[in-house]
């Protein structure tokens, strides 16, 4: 593969845009949800007598519920049309489903989103096209699905819903129109993708990307201390302050898993921290802290203040580490501080693949994660050759796109500061 121009230029967004067509409701009318086994039946055959990929979308209920399952899955294939169906009811009965998807490409947006609740329910896709991730590759700014629809084909979907309680039964119509309209389109835009993506030379690299998101695993790796991202934690400045967060933090999800509620929506981050900064030690000294004084709230009085109590009694070799740990570098504001030359080989590397990444109009962030990026730039390896490189990029999971683009300016840039 060379280096040609790949797309630079005017960003696609800019060509002017016939008006679009507002589309408010799925061609052929509201789907049925199918929630029993025999109407799943009948649905997965009507998708087995369709051809082509299938489209494939997910409803969640983040924010209102801890687990992040799928609520409603919307499947689209041509010639069978919009099929909706409730996972979880038909939790133990996917197998005909399961069939349908299990030797077609799966077309999503944005699919490392779906991804992980699909497998939940055992489904995994044999290959798929990823509209969102294609989009980027393709140079356009912004590739939600609804600006892409707009801008690619020519229509205007109704949007409003994404945030909504998935978990809610029964689902209301403007809901499940909202639902299918997510798969109306996403294998026309498909083909508009790929046809772009081809004629800028960038059909392999999204392949690559692709097959990378399928195979990368379903499920993050958790974190090993989750509790540390409370948010506004950097307030809390001792190690017995952040032994009190992490009680009332362990507290709150142990509450959550059970209720099946999101954490947020069981105590927020915010009275967390309030909490933790006034020290209370009484029952009406938390009450009188903002949230702890609700109705709700009041139930948990004692099982907040005995966390707290017991995170004030804990022994000094118990208190967590002020300092989070971190395999990785440093912040990168404090490289210069630390480690200049690591520092000048970081801005060296930055410059030359941002250049590149503006030639062929790409985000730098897809051309190389940043934390690659940093942890190279850090600790050079002993080869820091083009070759050296490459096997260090290759072993941390980059793709060979991306290794034969930029392999050779950061052995330059390595080199120059070395």
């Amino acid at each position: 593969m060379d280096n040609a121009d790949h797309g630079a230029g005017v960003p696609l967004e800019s060509a002017p845009m016939p008006p679009s067509i507002p589309l408010r409701e799925p061609a052929g009318g509201t789907p049925p949800v199918a929630s029993e086994p025999e109407q799943l039946r009948r649905a997965c055959d009507r998708l087995a007598a369709g051809s082509g990929s299938i489209a494939v979308d997910t409803e969640r209920a983040s924010g209102y519920r801890y687990w992040p399952r799928a609520y409603l899955v919307q499947v689209r294939r041509e010639g069978s049309g919009t099929v909706l169906i409730d996972p979880i009811p038909l939790r133990d009965h996917l197998e005909p489903l399961g069939a349908v998807l299990a030797d077609t490409e799966w077309v999503l947006h944005a699919a490392s989103q779906d991804l992980p609740c699909l497998a939940d329910l055992g489904l995994r896709p044999p290959s798929l096209f990823d509209t969102e991730l294609a989009g980027r590759l393709a140079g356009y700014e912004r590739v939600a699905l609804g600006t892409l629809v707009e801008n690619l084909l020519g229509y205007k979907l109704e949007k409003g819903h994404s945030a909504a309680d998935w978990s809610k039964r029964p689902l209301p119509t403007d809901w499940l129109n909202y639902a299918a309209l997510d798969v109306e389109l996403l294998v026309p835009l498909r083909e508009k993708l790929e046809a772009e993506l081809s004629a800028q030379g960038k059909l392999e690299w999204a392949r690559q990307e692709f097959e990378w998101v399928r195979t990368s695993g379903s499920q993050p790796a958790p974190r090993s201390e989750p509790w540390r991202r409370t948010s506004g934690i950097h307030k809390v400045r001792t190690a017995r302050g952040l032994a009190a967060v992490r009680a009332l933090w362990q507290a709150r999800d142990e509450l959550a898993r059970k209720r099946d509620r999101a954490p947020s929506r069981i105590l927020p981050d915010s009275a967390i921290i309030n909490a933790v900064l006034a020290d209370p030690r009484t029952t009406a000294d938390l009450q009188a802290l903002p949230v702890f004084g609700g109705r709700v709230q009041r139930r948990y009085t004692g099982n907040w203040l005995r966390h707290l109590q017991a995170a004030r009694t804990l022994p000094a070799s118990e208190l967590p580490n002020p300092s989070p740990p971190n395999d990785g570098p440093p912040p990168p504001n404090r490289w210069a501080d630390k480690d200049p030359d690591a520092a000048a080989r970081l801005a060296a590397a930055r410059t030359a693949l941002t250049k590149l990444a503006e030639h062929h109009r790409l985000p730098v962030e897809n051309l190389l994660l940043p934390d690659l990026l940093r942890r190279t730039c850090w600790r050079p390896p002993p080869d820091a050759s083009p070759e050296g490189v490459a096997e260090v990029l290759r072993a941390a999971g980059a793709r060979p796109w991306q290794i034969e683009l930029t392999a050779d300016e950061l052995s330059k840039a390595l080199h120059t500061h070395a």
